[in-house]
């Protein structure tokens, strides 16, 4: 039996012998209904109640005890530890339980990657992205772990003895061949910028940048050439100066700043690194960090500057940092890419199952898309961008959250969905 009760839709179930698994109806109906169609709480009763005509007496039947309850406990250590990395992933204290969804709390497809991820290694257990948004609490995970499409677990990454010849990652030769293509320019350029006030003391700067360029070997890494191709090489940590000192007036600072960002990288010559505090006074000054995307990424923002600062608070205090030596490199990390995907000669690896993938999926589309623009395509694009601010009031927001949630997609998803609808009628056509 389902009803509506408190704008919600609540099933009522009673079982013909033995217990009910709840978490199994709900999966079953998942698998069948659209989301909007399946009951947001499952009650499970004896008997349904019934008014003295014999009709189902709705009045009597209980309110559905909040899935995402504190008081209900996770039913064994799977869901336990699922609810630990959920909240490690969110980024919170801790979550409510078992039933509480990942995309409700916060989630959204970034996070879900690194949450798989963190599943795997927590289990073993080759579990997709596309499992947890089909399957957004950790009971229904706990569930899906036990089914035999989670597959066969990627192989741990493990710092691994080092060849002589370290290769690139596939994401480093993408940036490295475009770099060769379009020549040295600031395009992926990866700028970090930081209003620093009262006394620094640069000295202790310096040396706490050496101490994270030590510590990180690919902000050490050159993109060597050879007569087999690209490969890494990684350098020697720096024992002189990184730091770059300038000093500026108010007005001349945000194009300094915009310089040392657009300074473009030689990958073959240049620490992918650099950086500088400019002062322009005893008591304000700017640091601006530039590390090239073969590097680095948006991701970076919050290591680079925790142990930027817990090197510098050292240095101030006359120490070195002492942080514990890392697990794993990037050099391990393409090591065990490589080792992973296999070669595209291999017709069986999987980086040729993949490559087959997309030739098929991106067969036949046009070259750019087929709109009508307002000004001539230029010769060479200079990738610059343009911004457009404009507001979103608090209903369509909310309309777009209600949405979303039907749907069980992220708001993000919704909106990329729409630009799609968007530049489809604008004359895209249909596969974009």
């Amino acid at each position: 039996m389902v009803i509506v009760r408190n704008d919600a839709l609540v099933a009522y179930l009673v079982p013909v012998q033995g217990g009910l698994d709840v978490v199994a109806v709900r999966g079953y109906l998942a698998d069948r209904l659209p989301d909007y169609m399946v009951p947001s709480a499952l009650v499970v009763l004896d008997e349904l109640p019934v008014t003295i005509n014999g009709k189902l007496d709705t009045n009597a039947l209980p309110d559905p005890v909040a899935e995402t309850s504190g008081d209900q406990a996770p039913a064994d250590a799977r869901e336990e530890i699922l609810g630990h990395l959920f909240a490690d992933v969110l980024e919170l204290p801790t979550i409510a339980g078992p039933h509480d969804n990942f995309f409700t709390l916060g989630g959204h497809s970034l996070l879900a990657a690194r949450l798989t991820a963190r599943i795997r290694s927590a289990f073993g257990a080759e579990l997709s992205v596309r499992a947890l948004f089909e399957n957004p609490t950790p009971a229904e995970l706990a569930g899906r772990l036990d089914q035999d499409e989670t597959g066969r677990a990627r192989p741990a990454l493990t710092a691994a003895e080092r060849p002589e010849r370290v290769p690139l990652s596939f994401g480093q030769w993408r940036l490295w061949f475009l770099d060769q293509l379009e020549g040295a320019a600031p395009t992926y350029n990866i700028p970090f910028v930081v209003r620093l006030t009262g006394l620094v003391d640069a000295s202790a700067l310096d040396l706490a940048l050496i101490d994270v360029i030590a510590r990180h070997e690919t902000l050490r890494t050159l993109v060597t050439l050879d007569e087999d191709g690209p490969h890494q090489s990684i350098q020697p940590a720096p024992v002189r100066a990184v730091l770059e000192l300038m000093d500026a007036t108010d007005e001349e600072l945000p194009a300094l700043v915009g310089h040392l960002a657009q300074r473009p990288f030689d990958l073959s010559k240049d620490r992918p690194v650099r950086a500088a505090l400019i002062s322009t006074a005893s008591d304000r000054h700017v640091l601006v960090v530039v590390v090239h995307h073969v590097a680095a990424d948006g991701w970076s923002r919050v290591p680079l500057g925790r142990d930027v600062s817990l090197a510098y608070t050292a240095r101030v205090a006359g120490q070195a940092p002492a942080w514990t030596e890392l697990p794993v490199q990037y050099a391990d990390f393409a090591l065990w890419q490589r080792r992973l995907l296999g070669e595209d000669s291999d017709p069986e690896s999987l980086v040729s199952a993949q490559l087959a993938f997309w030739r098929d999926a991106l067969a036949d589309l046009p070259s750019e898309l087929g709109l009508v623009f307002d000004r001539p395509r230029p010769v060479a694009a200079s990738h610059a961008g343009h911004a457009v601010e404009f507001s979103v009031s608090a209903d369509v927001h909310e309309a777009l959250v209600e949405v979303a949630r039907r749907e069980g997609v992220t708001v993000f998803m919704l909106l990329q969905a729409g630009l799609a609808v968007l530049l489809s009628r604008l004359g895209a056509g249909t596969d974009i």
